[in-house]
């Protein structure tokens, strides 16, 4: 595995690279990030891994410091899976001339974590564009835990770079449900319960829930009474019919989006 940080140099290593996998990361690895990661070696000659914790996306400054960083583990757990490239770019080697702040994205960014979390799509638009100009790969591996991230930046590469392609990987939960997130390790051991609790009932209501999205109110009701802070939204959406051309096929998915102390989960099932 070698270690880039000089972003020349690192354009040197794979000009010549036909088939490279690429998976974005901000660090903090757990089993989500080695299950995209195992994605790219099965399908890509080769494999590149980014940790970049990428300031603009954050809303709160103390969202930023609170980011669990743990880079020592991260680049040992990469050498295991023996991946090729592993770039740990500095802040001003992404954003010499600062923001794009003319990125276009899909208007599907508006809703959800976009009402919430203003600019933050852009900004993950934007850091995507750059390390696809630096980087060149033939697919982009994604989670579908972000599942708004993920048709977000899906349809932003179609329309801007046609010669990669983003794969979307399903999502790898815990044994107790709660899909695994960089964030999990800044919940205690009974808020790991009650998200747990909250996806066992999200799972058991959801055909309720498709018949009948009146209901929605109910299980909002029961998410409150189980000890979250706040809930941002919790909405029924096919996610065929968010990124045209859409898919005649419904695929339904319950999005969440919750804070539990200190920190706030998303999920979709």
């Amino acid at each position: 595995m070698k270690i880039i940080s000089d972003k020349r140099k690192l354009i040197r290593l794979i000009q010549n690279e036909k088939n490279l996998g690429f998976v974005p990361t901000m660090g903090a690895l757990h089993l989500g990030h080695i299950s995209l990661i195992n994605k790219s070696i099965s399908q890509s000659r080769k494999t590149l891994v980014t940790i970049f914790i990428n300031k603009p996306q954050f809303n709160k400054k103390s969202d930023l410091k609170n980011y669990p960083r743990s880079l020592n583990s991260d680049i040992s757990k990469l050498r295991k899976l023996k991946i090729n490239y592993l770039y740990l770019p500095k802040d001003y080697e992404i954003y010499q001339n600062g923001k794009n702040r003319k990125i276009k994205i899909n208007s599907f960014g508006k809703k959800l974590c976009g009402k919430h979390r203003k600019g933050h799509f852009e900004a993950v638009a934007d850091v995507i564009d750059r390390f696809i100009k630096i980087i060149k790969p033939r697919k982009i591996y994604l989670g579908e835990k972000d599942m708004q991230q993920l048709k977000i930046i899906e349809d932003f590469v179609k329309n801007n770079h046609n010669e990669t392609k983003v794969i979307g990987c399903k999502t790898v939960r815990e044994k107790n449900g709660v899909p695994y997130s960089s964030r999990n390790f800044l919940l205690t051991y009974v808020e790991k319960i009650i998200a747990s609790n909250i996806y066992k009932l999200l799972l058991r209501s959801k055909k309720k829930l498709i018949k009948d999205n009146g209901k929605l109110d109910l299980v909002r009701k029961k998410i409150s009474m189980m000890g979250v802070k706040k809930i941002d939204y919790i909405e029924i959406v096919d996610i065929n019919k968010i990124i045209k051309p859409y898919n005649k096929v419904k695929k339904i998915r319950i999005f969440i989006a919750y804070h539990i102390g200190k920190v706030r989960l998303i999920d979709n099932v």
